[in-house]
């Protein structure tokens, strides 16, 4: 489950579990945009490591050009700790791949506001529940 911090003005989330989401989709001209899926973690470097684990799924399925491109930014260590630096300061993390005129896009960025309920069970005001996405 999970919640909504309300910020201060001049107040820091520091202390919060604030959660990382990240996903993948296929963007295909003319036909539409393809959610390939997406997960949330609780630090940068648990939303990197489902990053590299939906490229190497999307990387089996590619030509061996465009699977190519996408093992080589899953070796590399430099733009992983980028990406480790720029979700840790607030930022969001993206990579897109190419395979003729399709792009796979990678993305990850903290979702500041939002804090595990730490497990905790809540009822709902009102019949609906509040939907994880």
């Amino acid at each position: 489950m999970l919640k909504l911090l309300k910020r201060q003005a001049g107040t820091s989330l520091q202390g919060t579990s604030a959660l990382y989401w990240s996903e993948a989709v296929a963007v295909v001209p003319m036909v539409g945009t393809h959610w390939l899926g997406s997960h949330s973690a609780s630090t940068p470097r648990l939303a990197l490591r489902w990053l590299h684990s939906r490229g190497h799924d999307i990387a089996d399925q590619l030509d061996t050009r465009a699977a190519d491109l996408i093992r080589y930014w899953l070796q590399d260590r430099k733009e992983h700790e980028q990406a480790l630096r720029l979700l840790a300061a607030g930022h969001s993390y993206t990579f897109t791949a190419f395979e003729h005129s399709t792009r796979y896009i990678l993305t990850a960025r903290p979702t500041l506001g939002l804090a595990a309920n730490n497990g905790r069970r809540r009822s709902s005001p009102g019949r609906h529940r509040a939907q994880e996405r």
